[in-house]
């Protein structure tokens, strides 16, 4: 398998958060979120600062470029999940997004910019979140998923996904929108795209079945074999234990597809196998994590930037 790909990032960020919760104001709208009545708050905090970690170490042990801020405070239940708020793309540049909840807009750390524009080489940050003012909201790439080979934005129809936002972002970074509606077993439109597919290099996986439009789905089907990609129909249970919800990175010796445990679990063997012919699967238990509502790909904002210096070691602890 070739080891580079645009699709794949060779570093990511992530949040380590000192007193994670599942976010009581984002609940209405997102139903993959749920409570655990059996542990204390303190034990849910503790476990989840222990996924990150673990994860984090893991990433870096595969050859993956890690950049670590912690969250001390508990004002920013969902920080863990920052790739709703920024996303970098190649050229140089980087894009700030309008958040749906008032309690995820400050998320947003001007220490995480800084450093991308310290290591890595930022033309230019392209700030939207000023649209909040109008409840125009794009929560980046879990609003959207992006083919970056392809150039297409596929997006699902949320409260956290205006169609103006998405035209504007599309226009400025030169992908086309690919809008459609996708629903869970009870009608309710999905909150993020990012829990409904992921597109890699040579494969995407996606849940085919919730998009109820038939010849819509087609259509997101046939695009995706367009460029080439084997399409890994995954069913509404798979979806509901986060299968989709994965992101393929670059590791020191090739590509790898990082989702949970319990996406990884619910897979078939079929599945594993035609994922693996282009990318080794790495999992990783964030079931505490995934009690907000998101996982894996969640978890990671990924940096499609080019590097002014070659990182001194792979988990790079950054102050925050």
């Amino acid at each position: 398998m070739s080891k580079l790909s645009v699709q794949a990032p060779k570093s990511v960020i992530m949040i380590r958060p000192h007193h994670f919760i599942p976010n009581p104001m984002t609940a209405n709208d997102n139903s993959f979120q749920s409570n655990d009545e059996k542990r204390a708050a303190a034990a849910i905090a503790s476990a989840a600062f222990d996924e990150v970690t673990g994860m984090a170490e893991g990433l870096a042990a595969a050859g993956v470029t890690v950049h670590v801020f912690e969250d001390k405070t508990a004002a920013t239940p969902d920080s863990v999940f920052p790739n709703n708020w920024f996303s970098t793309h190649s050229g140089g540049h980087v894009a700030i997004y309008p958040m749906y909840s008032a309690s995820r807009q400050s998320e947003r750390r001007s220490d995480v910019i800084e450093m991308l524009k310290t290591d890595y080489r930022v033309q230019d940050v392209i700030d939207y979140s000023g649209l909040e003012k109008d409840h125009v909201y794009l929560e980046g790439t879990g609003a959207m998923v992006l083919d970056h080979i392809g150039r297409v934005a596929y997006a699902v129809r949320s409260n956290r996904t205006n169609e103006v936002a998405l035209e504007r972002f599309c226009t400025h970074f030169n992908f086309e929108p690919m809008v459609f509606d996708a629903v869970d077993r009870n009608g309710k439109a999905i909150y993020h795209t990012n829990v409904l597919m992921c597109i890699g290099t040579d494969f995407a996986l996606l849940g085919s079945q919730m998009i109820p439009d038939v010849a819509r789905r087609r259509e997101i089907i046939a695009r995706l074999e367009e460029t080439g990609r084997k399409v890994i129909d995954l069913s509404i249970e798979q979806i509901e234990n986060f299968a989709g919800n994965a992101i393929e990175l670059d590791g020191r010796d090739g590509r790898l597809v990082v989702l949970s445990a319990r996406a990884h679990t619910a897979l078939d063997a079929a599945q594993i196998e035609a994922i693996e012919q282009s990318a080794k699967l790495l999992p990783f238990d964030v079931s505490t994590i995934e009690l907000a509502g998101g996982s894996v790909r969640c978890m990671l904002a990924g940096i499609h930037l080019s590097r002014r210096e070659p990182a001194a070691t792979q988990l790079l602890y950054a102050a925050g």
